[in-house]
């Protein structure tokens, strides 16, 4: 399974997904055209990540701004790795990095940690 690699544009973010470390990154701006269809080989790769994780697995988010389409985005990508840890295949613990005077981006990862049932955490950047 290779690594999953996008590259960062002026609406949509870089995703780096790295197999052999389990460490994956979100980093930039989410405000896609198409949300599902930016996103839909995010969700491919973590399907198949799935099937052969690695024994820790953490994401860390590193957004400045995200719409409501890709929210829903998000969401749906915390749940699969939420599925792939409360089945035990790998330890994941989602990383959440916020400017210090974005308060909304900071209430959304609080959002997102309240949902979500990993190890969440949430750090100014």
């Amino acid at each position: 399974m290779s690594n999953l690699i996008i590259e960062e544009s002026i609406k949509t973010p870089s995703i780096s997904f790295r197999r052999e470390t389990g460490t994956l990154e979100l980093k930039g701006k989410s405000i896609p055209e198409n949300s599902l269809e930016f996103y839909r080989p995010v969700y491919e790769w973590l399907d198949n990540y799935a099937q052969s994780p690695s024994t820790e697995t953490e994401l860390r988010v590193r957004l400045e701004y995200f719409n409501t389409s890709s929210s829903k985005c998000l969401l749906d990508i915390f749940r699969r790795l939420e599925s792939l840890h409360s089945g035990g295949k790998s330890k994941v613990k989602v990383s959440w990095f916020y400017d210090s005077e974005d308060e909304d981006m900071m209430e959304a990862g609080e959002d997102y940690k309240a949902l979500v049932k990993v190890p969440f955490e949430l750090s100014v950047a």
